[in-house]
């Protein structure tokens, strides 16, 4: 116990008691959780019950990166918000959620779109991304990111009563990314949207807080018996006839953005 006084104040073993008599977890991978920087893009549906059990957990820094505003139809299902935050933008908002939840954690928002031309100012530094934005622009762009900085990445989808999930390392010889995973052809703005397709607000929490495990998974590899990240294994979750599948992603040796790094494993 004396080795984790030492990375945790006293105050700070009582808020996480109940992770740190878990074996899975102990006081090792609290700490690690305490020591690590995940960055959330997007603070919507997926974001917000993400950004809820990741704070929830004790991840020490946070980065929410979201261009949007809150809207009053956003309340059905991005529980981080109230009436009174319709107009401010997300990112803001949900930075102060944070903040009024945990004084402990170090929170900063950026109330921008990430594109080629700023991922790489506002991902360095990160354990673990966690990207629940809803175009796939975005979501390609900061798949090569990451693989071009080295960092993992938490990826969550869902569309109407089907979720995905799934961890990326591209960077790793042998892992594909999520480019790998969806090709090229979809670079582009347009998408299927909650507007047009509706979508079930306990829908997005279960996969918000699913990604929200798969990322904590990241964070304490090497420092807890938690599991393994399962790297290129994607999780499907059908939500109106309850199951889940899993399916491993092939690495593209044709990749445009993680292809060169070689197709044996590490």
């Amino acid at each position: 116990m004396s080795g984790l006084a030492t990375a945790l104040p006293p105050e700070r073993i009582a808020r996480f008691a109940r992770h740190i008599v878990l074996p899975e977890i102990g006081g090792a991978g609290q700490a690690a959780l305490a020591s690590s920087h995940a960055v959330l893009i997007g603070c919507g549906g997926i974001g917000s019950p993400a950004l809820q059990y990741l704070a929830a957990a004790g991840v020490g820094r946070l980065t929410l990166v979201d261009d949007d505003v809150v809207d009053v139809s956003n309340l059905q299902r991005q529980t981080i918000f109230t009436p009174s935050d319709v107009g401010k933008p997300k990112a803001e908002a949900a930075a102060e959620w944070v903040r009024r939840f945990d004084l402990g954690l170090e929170v900063a928002a950026v109330v921008e779109r990430v594109g080629g031309d700023n991922a790489a100012r506002i991902l360095p530094g990160a354990h673990v991304v966690l990207d629940g934005c809803d175009n796939f622009a975005t979501r390609l762009t900061v798949s090569d990111a990451c693989v071009n900085l080295g960092i993992p990445l938490t990826s969550a989808a869902i569309g109407r009563f089907q979720g995905q999930v799934a961890n990326f390392a591209g960077h790793l010889p042998g892992q594909p990314c999520y480019r790998c995973f969806v090709g090229d052809a979809f670079d582009a703005q347009d998408c299927d949207t909650c507007a047009a397709d509706g979508v079930l607000g306990a829908m997005v929490g279960m996969i918000g807080t699913f990604a929200a495990m798969h990322a904590i998974r990241v964070l304490t590899q090497g420092h807890a018996a938690f599991g393994e990240p399962q790297y290129g294994t994607l999780h499907l979750v059908d939500g109106l006839n309850p199951g889940m599948r899993a399916m491993r992603i092939a690495k593209d040796p044709a990749c445009a953005a993680c292809g060169g790094r070689g197709a044996s494993a590490a």
